[in-house]
């Protein structure tokens, strides 16, 4: 039974890729306001868990509620930046997919440290610059949920205190963050590991 606060909760969820079996009855339930760490070595299957809680991957056993899925963030380990694109157009292109509901392009660049470079190539920017971007798009269409992938991937000690302050941040206002890590992200209220 899943408690009546939940903002995503699964049971027993099984997943298998390509005939392996990548994860065997992984439960969790994320709460408002919790923070939860998944860990474990690479190839434990902390990606794939998050693809199966976002409904890219279908898991083989156990059930994810609730049933109708509700809209959430996923920040994959690859940053799904359109390279040809300025970051406003970025920003804009993922605003216009999702919804208008949260900060303008150049709020959310200045969020993120990225402002004044709203009109260059996302193609120029550094590895990191290049997250903090991927960063911004959480920014522009507010969703309780955020299922994070390695989300300090290229970010030096100030971008790790942005996604700790992120996160905090989405926390505080209610929503929820699930976040595959070898790193410790400050404020998480549990861990999850896979073996």
């Amino acid at each position: 039974m899943n408690p009546p606060n939940a903002l995503l909760a699964a049971q027993n969820l099984t997943l298998v890729r390509g005939g392996r079996q990548v994860f065997e009855d992984v439960s969790l339930d994320l709460a408002a306001g919790e923070v939860l760490l998944v860990r474990g070595p690479n190839g434990a299957g902390k990606s794939s868990l998050l693809l199966t809680l976002a409904g890219l991957l279908h898991a083989a056993g156990g059930t994810i509620a609730p049933d109708e899925p509700q809209p959430m963030h996923l920040l994959a380990h690859s940053s799904a930046v359109k390279t040809r694109l300025t970051l406003a157009e970025n920003l804009r292109f993922w605003r216009d997919i999702n919804g208008a509901n949260g900060l303008e392009p150049g709020a959310a660049l200045e969020r993120v440290g990225l402002s004044g470079l709203g009109s260059i190539e996302a193609g120029h920017l550094s590895a990191g610059q290049t997250r903090r971007l991927a960063l911004a798009r959480l920014l522009v269409t507010d969703r309780r949920i955020w299922l994070l992938d390695e989300p300090l991937a290229a970010l030096d000690d100030a971008g790790a205190g942005l996604v700790a302050a992120l996160v905090a941040e989405r926390a505080a206002s209610g929503g929820g963050v699930i976040a595959a890590t070898h790193d410790d992200i400050p404020g998480a209220t549990g861990t999850l590991v896979l073996s």
